[in-house]
């Protein structure tokens, strides 16, 4: 085989949402795009705020002495300075530009700080649901992901997080709003985490680090908040990107913030620009860095999630599904109605609906529909869901076909 057996077993476990994206293609071709009911890709729609087109613009016809050279591994100072502003807002504490990495995304951001803390063998703790390449970029940078449920209500399981945590748990990946679930976890839940990394650093007499995974942190419902990750651990690290709050996902634009009173500060920033530069990413995009240094505090209109979330949710609801409406990010994650969600998945695919079933995300027994898509597609989903809840496939027939007479 010309290809890594790693690789490929990773091709199949990573294969839902490619899966879902490829049939999707299929059922566009044969039906035409808009009578598909597409759910399956988080690929926001919204476009960016107006002053993004204005500032790039701007900059582009501006173009100043040295823009294209090579640059500090960690980025610009000036844009590390606008960052370290806006974090320290969110964060509630004082948070200078030396804690700033700028990266390729969130992506680079994870790939980086895992590069520089893991050794060989090493565990991070993944809370289910969670985003589905966690544990490829733990693997890439030689540690083992170790997959711990969150609650019914997928909050966390304090319980089962101690009873995970061993002499070899280097980190703990923290992902609020979540992908898939939209949960947000409490500020008292987190500072109960905080407490319980500090009691296990002692007990194990090692360093264990929560990494906040962010990328969803202003897109949030019914006026909620999400909480400050270095209020609750002074071991913690922000990553991040401006792929959802300014809808960037292909500029690729992120970046690392450390708490100010993490533990070997300055030789964990040397590890992380150094990673930065021998993983291939050398530097975070120039053109993107300047900027998003000049929009730090800008979002989409946030409203249009908010909208389309009631009208989702109403959709589900009246079909009969079971689910949590979310707090955050743009998806719905219900629990399938069959216990096979891969199977009720491709049920849905019958209808014409597009959805990626959840042990793709480490929680089987779910499927997850993103709604950043037009409100058409949603209200225009109503009859569809309907209509497949009332012939599940136990049910079907000999014989038969979805829109036949029955």
């Amino acid at each position: 085989m010309g290809i890594s057996t790693k690789m490929s077993e990773f091709a199949v476990r990573s294969s839902w949402i490619r899966k879902m994206f490829e049939e999707g293609a299929k059922l566009k071709a044969e039906f035409g795009a808009d009578n598909v009911f597409d759910f399956s890709l988080g690929n926001p729609d919204l476009p960016p705020p107006a002053e993004f087109d204005t500032t790039l613009q701007r900059l582009v016809n501006e173009p100043a002495s040295g823009c294209h050279a090579y640059m500090p591994n960690g980025g610009y100072p000036h844009v590390k300075e606008a960052v370290a502003g806006q974090i320290s807002k969110e964060q509630g504490m004082e948070v200078d530009a030396s804690h700033i990495l700028m990266t390729c995304g969130a992506a680079g951001a994870l790939n980086v700080t895992l590069k520089a803390i893991l050794n060989p063998g090493e565990e991070v703790i993944v809370l289910a649901p969670f985003f589905v390449e966690y544990n490829f970029y733990i693997d890439n940078q030689g540690g083992v992901g170790k997959v711990v449920n969150t609650d019914a209500d997928f909050n966390l399981d304090l319980g089962a997080i101690e009873a995970a945590i061993t002499a070899n748990t280097k980190a703990i990946i923290i992902n609020s709003p979540n992908n898939p679930s939209g949960q947000i976890y409490p500020k008292e839940d987190l500072a109960d985490l905080g407490k319980l990394l500090e009691q296990c650093q002692q007990k194990f007499d090692t360093t264990i680090f929560m990494l906040s995974d962010e990328p969803y942190r202003k897109i949030v419902f019914d006026n909620l908040e999400v909480p400050s990750i270095f209020a609750a651990y002074s071991n913690s690290i922000v990553l991040s990107s401006y792929s959802k709050d300014l809808s960037l996902p292909g500029e690729r634009i992120g970046y690392i913030a450390i708490h100010p009173q993490i533990i070997e500060k300055e030789a964990l920033l040397g590890a992380m620009t150094l990673a930065n530069r021998i993983l291939g990413f050398v530097n975070a995009p120039a053109l993107m860095q300047r900027v998003v240094a000049e929009l730090q505090g800008l979002t989409v209109e946030t409203d249009i999630y908010t909208k389309r979330r009631e009208i989702f949710c109403k959709v589900l609801a009246d079909a009969g599904l079971e689910f949590t409406p979310p707090k955050g990010a743009f998806y719905v994650f219900p629990k399938s109605p069959i216990a096979d969600d891969a199977e009720f998945c491709a049920h849905l695919q019958k209808f014409k609906i597009l959805a990626v079933p959840g042990r793709g995300f480490g929680m089987p027994g779910y499927f997850r529909l993103a709604f950043c898509v037009d409100d058409s597609v949603i209200s225009g989903s109503a009859a569809a869901f309907k209509e497949a809840m009332v012939v599940l496939p136990k049910e079907y027939p000999p014989g038969y076909v979805h829109g036949s007479d029955r």
